[in-house]
């Protein structure tokens, strides 16, 4: 479970809830099903005309991963695989390596450590590789993109629906008394589509853009992993070249592991 994801939210609706309540306002006054209506299909509405089916059947998995904390293969996990890896290449040829295609969880190691192992070249290797990465980023972004654009149809029509509430309103003016009320109920709809554009719509898209952003440069790691094994690199080598991928403390751990005797 992604925790920052919910009690990102549940701070959002705390602090509009009692922000109401100090400001004398009921907040009973948000159960108004014409504003729920006008923003939440209204925004519904909007997406689905903007993206094509394809991209809208994603977005229960897209939900899905902004609060689920999917498992990611650790960095210095990673370094230390491959720095192994470089040992046993160096001796005992590339090939010594075929058992560990059917014991890596990924698909996307697999698959290149199986091209190194078949004898591919560095560069044909990196140039499939990066195809395969920016396919997924490409996937991503479409994703993200599914939620910025909500986040920004939403508060527009807050507007609309502020206009609406507001045409209702004045439609009307022999009873004054009800006439404060109803103005207030208009702008009902404005604060769901001001909530829910820049508390949910766009953070959701940042937090998949972020964990996209991790994604990649987890596959980015194992493309170098794999071109230093092909390249026959030392796992001196290969260790401090990933490790540039590590903060100095995380850097300093490695190396200080890795110099460890054996017991």
């Amino acid at each position: 479970m992604d925790k920052t994801s919910w009690i990102g939210i549940i701070l959002g609706i705390v602090a509009v809830g009692v922000g109401m309540v100090l400001k004398g306002v009921q907040v009973i006054a948000l159960f108004n099903p014409a504003a729920i209506l006008i923003i939440f299909l209204g925004t519904a509405a909007s997406v689905l005309i903007a993206f094509p089916a394809s991209a809208i059947r994603k977005v229960p998995m897209l939900i899905k991963k902004v609060f689920v904390e999917e498992k990611q293969q650790n960095v210095k996990d990673l370094i230390v695989m491959f720095t192994e890896w470089a040992e046993q290449t160096r001796k005992e040829g590339i090939l010594s390596l075929e058992k560990q295609v059917t014991s890596v969880n990924d698909a996307f190691l697999a698959s290149g450590l199986q091209l190194s192992i078949d004898g591919q070249t560095p560069d044909f290797i990196r140039e499939i590789m990066l195809e395969k990465i920016e396919a997924m980023e490409r996937r991503h972004q479409e994703g993200a993109a599914i939620f910025t654009q909500a986040g920004t149809y939403a508060p527009t029509l807050g507007v609309l629906g502020a206009v609406i509430g507001l045409i209702a309103a004045l439609g009307d003016l022999a009873d004054i008394e009800t006439l404060g009320a109803a103005i207030s109920a208009a702008f009902i709809a404005t604060l769901f589509g001001i909530f829910t554009g820049y508390v949910l719509w766009h953070p959701f898209a940042n937090k998949l853009k972020e964990k996209s952003k991790r994604e990649i440069e987890i596959k980015e790691i194992m493309v170098e992993g794999i071109l230093s094994i092909t390249n026959g690199d030392s796992a001196i080598v290969v260790r401090d070249k990933l490790s540039s991928y590590l903060s100095t403390k995380e850097y300093e751990a490695v190396r200080m592991e890795a110099d460890a005797p054996e017991k």
